[in-house]
């Protein structure tokens, strides 16, 4: 490693708070670069207040409004935090690390019916997260961070609060659940006799050592994975805890013993307990997911009824994406039961590729889980959900990735293994897209279906995605399939989302309403017409966008097909008096295996756009014009491989993009960019070196060399050594010689995404010295994939303005001489 990564390796270890950026310049490192400010008009605009969230109450009553936290600081995200096993946590708190929770800060309660908003009182400061509602809706709990763990919090709808239990352990993710009688929760918590966390000793006690016998075992590139026996105890240290039932009073019962739990859910008779817990022998190349783990059921006070799985570590699954555990799996209550047991099990042995007519089953066994299971339904795909309604009818749905295909089944659940095939459809195609059903929570707090008084049929809403552009709808479906009948649709100008529905005829809705002018707000209304009523009235966030124009444009690919993107101008452009602009296209590759479904377009001149975070559309501040999410399309049909001509789509995606925003006069050939984050920012590196159509380049947070990634990356299943030759064509490090115009390198110095290791940005900028580019390479210290802290925000920004400033927006020399009187 050198010496630059090694002194990123160890501040990130400590997670000692820079004093800003680190920047890798063509001629100079300058460790230690103080933050940059974005420029003002874009730094007011950061640090105004979100909009807040809302939740509605299960019987329908109160709207509860839930006041986001703006962007962390950077001394918050520098907090030290714990990296193991594939999590982050906060060793101070016992929850998951600052950048992994999105916390709120606010909290009211509006009752619909009489508009009536109560604040809830709260004691100031107070950071919370995961709100959610009791099943009869009379109130709502939340976790709380306290300086030295999470407490468990429960608000009434007169605006009262109140801690009920401390000492929660949030490591593996939300540490509670409600009783479906809404007279408790059961909540997952620190052991009580826990002693101090392990402290590794100076001198090793011997070497780390791996070792394979001859079996298969790839894994993808992961983070945070557990590196030797230190890494191990912590584990159990932190992850371990005890599930404890908490009375509204706040009294307390242990249940069972403790252990690794990753998942626990109640049946919804209340009589019954779900876990899933990891066990050992752990994994240095797995994350915890992967690791061996029983799925069993025990009465609500922790008595073992039945074990439904004890597997090993899953290191043998083939790298294609469906490609799963044997035995069951994705465990879960049936919503509509009082206590019924459902699981999934692969037909094929985990192998997606496998030739088999089924690849899944879904078994049911009901309690007191003495019968033999019944199979519900067999799946021609991967299975991935059902959606419950009541014993005549349910509906299971799976998806093979491989071709893009979903299948949704008609089953019976009081007649087992008779399922009827609703609809097979391309998952990516959006103008097909028939909706979802609608899922409301029962009286237990389970997500069923939402039925139509005659109990004929299910309520569905859907995008309503067309040409002309997206306007949602409710519709049903009837339970023998066929065509839906649709209810209700947005209407121009607005792109309306369907949120709750309000009554038992299903006939007043709650929606969701914004359009090019509007800030989103909610409002009630009925499904046969007439006025809607305001629920909500937030502000527009960014007034300073109110100006700003946006179009979709559609423009044809040279082999014909029909590619679209959302072009936005400055406020105040005009073509006539100001000509050309210099603009920056920033794009994300997508893969798909039909033609027909990667050229749809959808107009987007119904949504209300204002950036947040690290957007680029922050850039139309700047003086720049935006094609935002041109479309780059890789498509392999009739079985071939898209990445098989991954560059050459893309150098014909590019020039598409490029030719129809300057034959729309608002861009300057000489003056375009091209930029993205993650999979874009291993595109822009493509296009820089495999076109000239780019005077500069913005590439965040990418991966750049797939020799080190070389079990699948992205939408690639096969691995480096099935595709040599894809593999090295598609990394533009092979071709970083080619890369001439100037390109700016941006990563997150502890980015916890699978693929993009930081050290993928350090050598790709050590290549490009090397051979003479022009490049600027900065390092966001304690920051993951995405950056949340303010200063590296702004930060970002600053150098996108920045690059852009210097290598775009100034005219060439000899245009410039040209037109000189």
């Amino acid at each position: 490693m050198r010496a630059s990564a090694c002194l990123i390796a160890l501040l990130l270890v400590t997670a000692t708070a820079l004093p800003g950026a680190v920047v890798s310049g063509a001629s100079a490192q300058t460790p230690g670069t103080p933050y940059h400010r974005a420029p003002d008009a874009i730094a007011r605009a950061l640090e105004t207040p979100p909009t807040p969230g809302v939740s509605v109450s299960p019987d329908h009553r109160t709207l509860a409004i839930l006041g986001r936290e703006n962007l962390p600081s950077i001394a918050n995200l520098s907090k030290p935090i714990l990296r193991l096993g594939g999590y982050r946590i906060d060793p101070a708190t016992n929850g998951q690390a600052e950048v992994r929770v999105q916390w709120l800060n606010a909290l009211q309660f509006k009752d619909l019916a009489s508009g009536k908003t109560i604040n809830v009182a709260l004691p100031a400061g107070l950071r919370f997260a995961a709100p959610d509602w009791s099943p009869d809706g009379t109130r709502l709990a939340f976790y709380a961070q306290q300086p030295d763990g999470l407490s468990l919090w429960i608000a009434e709808r007169d605006g009262s609060a109140r801690m009920v239990a401390k000492g929660l352990n949030g490591t593996f993710g939300t540490p509670f659940t409600w009783m479906p009688d809404s007279t408790a929760l059961i909540a997952y918590t620190v052991p009580a006799n826990r002693g101090p966390a392990p402290v590794a000793g100076d001198t090793p006690t011997g070497p780390v050592v791996q070792e394979s016998a001859g079996r298969s075992s790839a894994a993808r590139t992961y983070e945070d994975l557990l590196g030797d026996a230190q890494d191990e105890a912590l584990f159990d240290h932190y992850f371990t805890g005890q599930l404890v039932r908490i009375a509204l009073s706040g009294a307390t019962r242990p249940i069972g013993a403790p252990g690794l739990i990753t998942e626990f859910s109640v049946s919804p008779d209340g009589r019954y307990l779900l876990t899933e817990r990891l066990k050992r022998p752990y994994s240095y190349l797995l994350p915890a997911r992967y690791f061996p783990t029983e799925i069993a059921v025990a009465t609500i006070d922790g008595q073992p009824v039945r074990t439904l799985v004890d597997r090993p570590l899953a290191d043998d699954l083939p790298v294609d994406f469906d490609a799963t555990v044997k035995g069951p799996r994705e465990a879960m209550w049936r919503s509509d039961a009082p206590a019924t047991l459902v699981w999934a099990e692969a037909l094929d042995g985990g192998n997606p590729r496998a030739k088999v007519a089924f690849h899944d089953v879904v078994k049911m066994q009901a309690a007191p889980f003495e019968a033999a299971p019944v199979d519900l339904a067999m799946t021609p795909a991967r299975y991935a959900t059902t959606f419950w309604g009541d014993d005549g009818f349910a509906m299971v749905v799976d998806r093979e990735w491989r071709s893009r295909t979903e299948h949704r089944l008609a089953v019976a659940p009081a007649r087992p293994g008779q399922p009827r095939t609703l609809l097979t459809r391309n998952y990516q195609d959006q103008y097909g897209d028939p909706g979802r059903p609608v899922v409301e929570s029962n009286a237990a707090g389970k997500p069923v279906m939402r039925f139509t008084p005659d109990h004929k049929a299910v309520y569905v809403t859907g995008d309503g995605a067309t040409k002309a552009g997206a306007f949602p709808f409710l519709a049903t479906l009837p339970f023998t399939g066929g065509e839906q009948t649709q209810l209700w649709s947005a209407k121009p100008p607005f792109y309306e989302t369907v949120v709750a529905m309000l009554d038992d005829t299903g006939q007043r809705i709650l929606t969701r309403r914004e359009s090019a002018k509007l800030a989103p707000n909610y409002v009630m209304r009925s499904v046969k017409g007439g006025s809607a009523k305001p629920v909500t009235a937030f502000a527009d966030p960014a007034p300073v966008f109110a100006g700003v124009t946006q179009r979709t444009i559609t423009y044809p690919r040279a082999d014909g097909l029909a590619l679209s993107g959302s072009l936005y101008l400055p406020a105040g452009y005009d073509a006539k008096r100001n000509g050309p602009l210099p603009t920056l296209l920033w794009a994300y590759p997508a893969e798909f295996t039909d033609a027909n479904v990667a050229g749809q377009t959808v107009d987007q001149g119904n949504r209300f756009v204002r950036p947040r975070g690290i957007s680029h559309l922050f850039l139309l501040t700047q003086g720049y014009a935006i094609l935002d999410n041109p479309a780059m399309p890789i498509i392999g049909e009739g079985g071939t491989e898209a990445n098989d001509t991954y560059v050459k789509q893309l150098q014909q995606n590019a020039q598409a993009a490029v030719d129809a925003v300057v034959k729309l006069g608002v861009a300057d050939r000489t003056r375009i960019a091209v930029g993205g984050h993650s999979y874009g920012a291993f595109m822009t590196a493509n296009l820089l070196a495999h076109t000239d159509l780019f005077r500069a380049g913005i590439a965040r947070s990418g991966a750049y060399n797939r020799t080190l990634t070389p079990f699948g990356f992205q939408a690639e299943q096969r691995t480096y050594w099935q595709a040599t030759p894809t593999y090295t064509e598609m990394s533009p490090f092979t071709y970083a010689d080619r890369i001439k115009a100037p390109i700016l390198l941006i990563h997150g110095g502890a980015d916890d995404n699978s693929g993009t290791f930081p050290i993928q940005s350090e050598r790709m900028y050590a290549a490009l010295k090397g051979n003479g580019a022009t490049v600027r390479y900065v390092v966001l210290p304690n920051e993951p994939h995405g950056y949340r802290a303010l200063e590296s925000t702004e930060e970002t920004l600053w150098q996108m303005t920045d690059w852009l400033d210097r290598y775009v927006k100034p005219k060439p020399a000899t245009e410039t001489a040209e037109r000189r009187p």
